[in-house]
């Protein structure tokens, strides 16, 4: 059985998603976190490790596509950590740009994948 440590940065991912973890890189001299997986951030630093995300974050983006078989929307999250992610809400049709959303892992034809609910408003 190979260990996740031994897999390549999207290989890595996947396995967490399967174990299911959702797990994002973060730069231990820089403090840099990096979504997509990669083996290098954007400022040149290689000392990635995986850590939990927090889950949370906010609608940066989202458009809804429309066809007969239905609709869904593609949106783009930034995490908390300050890093975006392409994902969708499932549970909504659209969100407001700014609103919180909250991570969970979503089984799929092709395997695990990241989704996002709308979190509750807290006042």
């Amino acid at each position: 059985m190979t260990s996740i440590e031994n897999l390549g940065p999207q290989a890595a991912f996947l396995a967490h998603l399967e174990a299911g973890r959702f797990m994002i890189q973060h730069a231990k001299s820089t403090g840099e976190y990096v979504f997509w997986p990669r083996v290098v951030t954007p400022t040149g630093a290689t000392d990635l490790e995986w850590v939990p995300a927090k889950g949370t974050g906010t609608v940066y983006a989202i458009t809804v596509n429309r066809a007969r078989s239905g609709s869904w929307n593609v949106a783009l999250i930034e995490l908390d950590e300050g890093v975006r992610m392409m994902s969708t809400l499932p549970s909504v049709e659209t969100a407001p740009i700014g609103a919180r959303v909250k991570a969970r892992i979503e089984a799929a034809e092709d395997g695990p994948r990241v989704v996002f609910d709308l979190m509750e408003d807290a006042g």
